[in-house]
């Protein structure tokens, strides 16, 4: 995403597991759960673009590193809740058994209670208040926590609940999208303004940013679930059309989907023409997501 991001990305994947393993042997299998969904793969999407929208603003990604952590926590309670049999009820994520299927109901639960928690030890912990200081923590905590909550992700999977008992409207699932999915990746973006320095303009247009890759990747994610397969997406796919659940193809149709989805990504990219910096890396990206297969 942005000139060493390999690197970066490494970094984040070392740290996160770093600050899930500090705990006591007593209650190991908790630990043991939180690592196992930690470390199960994924794009890390998140917190590369904390890191990314940071060096934008002209400062190291490095600075940026436990708001990074904290987003990545945050996304990866959430996916441990969504797999449950209460919300979801998947048995496959990224390829791999869900947690619940390898460590029980009971210990998934707590696993994502704690994951949620670690976030914001993370954007407290004094490694934190020595890279971005005690006023840019305060705005990330208040920034996460917000988007993150019933005002954000939590918002979103409740109306997305409420979804499988009535039949949706474009409105109504988009707004869902922009709360479940997009709520969070702009957290990420803004934090690493705010680590960076952003001024307010700035942050705006990371917003904007964030909001419109935030549904066209809802959008493609929903066009990949009737066109792709398990094998390569690593979870079941047809679930909205099993559970007669609404989403956007089921609303628009694939094609309409795909128009949208590149509507959003040009907003994205112009978007980015707030800031200074060299933004390719945040446009390719922006176009990457566009063109995933899964």
């Amino acid at each position: 995403m942005f000139e060493n991001s390999e690197k970066y990305s490494a970094l984040v994947d070392e740290t996160l597991l770093s600050l899930v393993k500090k705990g006591r042997e007593e209650y190991k299998e908790l630990l043991d759960s939180m690592a196992y969904s930690v470390s199960a793969g994924g794009k890390r999407i998140r917190p590369m673009l904390t890191m990314a929208f940071c060096s934008l603003c002209s400062e190291s990604p490095e600075k940026a590193l436990y708001p990074a952590c904290a987003v990545e926590f945050i996304h990866t309670y959430s996916l441990i809740h969504d797999d449950l049999p209460c919300m979801d009820n998947d048995d496959m994520r990224r390829g791999k058994p869900s947690n619940h299927i390898v460590f029980g109901e009971d210990t998934a639960l707590l696993a994502g209670d704690a994951l949620q928690s670690l976030a914001f030890e993370a954007l407290t912990c004094e490694e934190n208040i020595k890279n971005i200081g005690y006023e840019a923590a305060a705005k990330c905590v208040q920034t996460l926590s917000v988007l993150s909550g019933a005002k954000g992700m939590v918002g979103g999977q409740v109306v997305d609940l409420a979804l499988e008992k009535c039949e949706g409207n474009v409105e109504i699932v988009t707004f869902m999208h922009s709360l479940k999915t997009a709520a969070l990746i702009k957290s990420a973006c803004v934090m690493g303004c705010i680590c960076g320095g952003a001024n307010e303009v700035q942050i705006k247009a990371a917003e904007e940013y964030a909001e419109c890759i935030g549904l066209q990747f809802q959008i493609v994610d929903d066009i990949l679930d009737v066109t792709s397969t398990t094998d390569v997406l690593g979870k079941p796919v047809n679930s909205d059309v099993e559970n007669n659940k609404s989403n956007m193809v089921s609303l628009l149709g694939i094609e309409k989907c795909r128009a949208l989805a590149k509507e959003l990504t040009d907003k994205a990219i112009e978007a980015l023409k707030a800031f200074e910096g060299e933004t390719k890396a945040l446009e390719d990206f922006a176009l990457k997501l566009l063109n995933r297969n899964k």
